[in-house]
């Protein structure tokens, strides 16, 4: 029945290696060989608490759970006559926080994410032992975090969603953005087509919101300087800067002062 009657370990590491061997070695008792490697390095650190909420061992010290648990996979791999990797259903980035990579790359685009703790704030993944961020940490990793995000900005850079200097070409795919990438997007329009125009008359304005509202696409912006009691901000500035957007972004916009 594959059922592990008994479990022992072999640690040489430190205290917390020891700790998180012995208690996995006990998890997987009674347990059969397939549940025993669905027993996770997050489950070993929960077992080990002495209250619900406060972690058992401090966030540099995570990845000793995680040895704990590819110890497992490894001993039931060599059982069952498989390549260990074939437990894990998906890529795993942050072993100490079990973050996928196909997690990892929605968040980061669909947040418009951009530096690590970033990330951190997001998922949790790079806030333990560190090995995931970039080379040089406990373990050689085949992903860093700092990979994810270089990707996504040359993803960024080809689907033209910097246009800095191109004040003539159409924002491309802009329905199929991101609330904060159709932010971002319209921000530099207004800095490649609109703002230093405002400026040089001594004014200036700020995107507040942009909100979605039926078909429509709400801009919400404030002006700043001489703009904010000109009299044509209501109605030549105004036209002007939605005309804008509409023809670089898209045809639902709406601009809204406030």
């Amino acid at each position: 029945t594959d059922v592990i009657m008994d479990s022992k370990f072999k640690s040489f590491g430190c205290g917390t290696a020891i700790a998180s061997s012995d208690v996995m070695a006990e998890l997987c008792k009674y347990k059969t060989v397939q549940d025993a490697v669905k027993i996770t390095n997050i489950d070993v650190e929960k077992a080990m608490r002495d209250t619900p909420d406060t972690p058992s061992v401090p966030p540099q010290k995570m990845h000793c759970s995680v040895m704990a648990y590819d110890v497992i996979k490894k001993a039931a791999g060599q059982y069952l006559g498989v390549d260990e990797e074939s437990f894990e259903e998906e890529f795993i980035v942050c072993e100490c926080a079990r973050v996928t990579l196909d997690t990892l790359k929605e968040v980061i685009r669909l947040n418009d994410l951009t530096t690590v703790e970033q990330i951190t704030d997001y998922t949790k993944a790079g806030g333990f032992c560190k090995s995931c961020i970039k080379p040089g940490g406990h373990e050689e990793k085949d992903i860093y975090l700092v990979d994810l995000l270089e990707e996504y900005e040359k993803e960024r850079m080809v689907a033209g969603s910097d246009i800095a200097g191109k004040a003539d070409d159409k924002v491309p795919n802009f329905d199929t953005l991101t609330v904060v990438q159709k932010f971002k997007a319209i921000e530099k329009v207004i800095d490649a087509n609109i703002r230093q125009m405002l400026v040089m008359d001594g004014g200036d304005m700020e995107i507040l919101d942009i909100k979605e509202n039926g078909e429509n696409l709400d801009v919400y912006i404030t002006y700043l300087g001489s703009c904010s009691g000109c009299e044509s901000s209501s109605t030549g500035t105004l036209f002007a800067i939605e005309n804008v957007l509409k023809e670089k972004c898209a045809e639902n916009i709406r601009v809204i002062p406030i």
